[in-house]
């Protein structure tokens, strides 16, 4: 069986986590989940982004270039909850746009995203989860972690809108798009079993990936 690697991209409650477990526990796949509890900067980032954004974009990009060369290079087929683009192309963008990240800062990470950029293989495929931003700040509100607290609406706004422009230029790999507003993997195996044969479908090659209407 040919060895796949999928990175999994979404705004905020798109629902990434939890298909990334589902596919993973489905196919047996190697998993791999963003770095939090062992975050040194995630906590003083909260109490101030200007001072702190530097720092933990660095980290970031350190931490996902590692996971990303890791799953790259395994034996076993890998799926990645997260993206090391996002983390210019979204995130580092939007603390720049949003005065967190100064100009100066901004382009020397830049420099090192791009230079670290050259070095990766790219993945197989790239799924992107899709849902209206009220139905995202409904399931961050519903899921209660104390970081997300201060995310608004005009941020998911903001990053989905970034997320848009990113993937008009994407061309590092195929692009599955999903919308997770009506897909409930987590209670639906049914969904799971859809969301299974896309992604199988789409590695094949076949460019028309329509999800029936129930």
């Amino acid at each position: 069986m040919a060895k796949h690697f999928i990175l999994v991209a979404g705004n905020i409650g798109s629902g990434k986590t939890a298909l990334t477990e589902r596919i993973g526990a489905r196919l047996g796949w190697r998993t791999a989940f963003e770095s939090v509890a062992d975050n040194p900067y995630l906590a003083e980032f909260y109490a101030d982004m200007r001072q702190w954004s530097f720092h933990l974009q660095v980290f970031f990009l350190g931490h996902r270039a590692r996971q990303h060369l890791a799953l790259a290079h395994g034996p076993e087929s890998a799926i990645a909850d997260r993206s090391i683009y996002e983390d210019a192309y979204i995130f580092a963008r939007a603390l720049h746009h949003l005065g967190n990240l100064n100009e100066r800062d901004y382009q020397a990470y830049r420099a090192v995203f791009n230079l670290v950029m050259a070095g990766l293989p790219r993945p197989d495929l790239l799924l992107y989860l899709k849902a209206p931003v009220n139905i995202l700040l409904e399931r961050i509100r519903r899921r209660g972690r104390g970081i997300e607290s201060g995310i608004s609406e005009e941020y998911l706004s903001l990053l989905d809108t970034f997320y848009e422009e990113w993937l008009r230029t994407f061309d590092l790999c195929p692009v599955l798009t999903l919308r997770t507003d009506d897909l409930d993997y987590v209670h639906q195996p049914k969904h799971l079993d859809i969301v299974v044969q896309r992604i199988h479908e789409k590695l094949a090659g076949k460019e028309d990936v329509i999800f029936p209407k129930e």
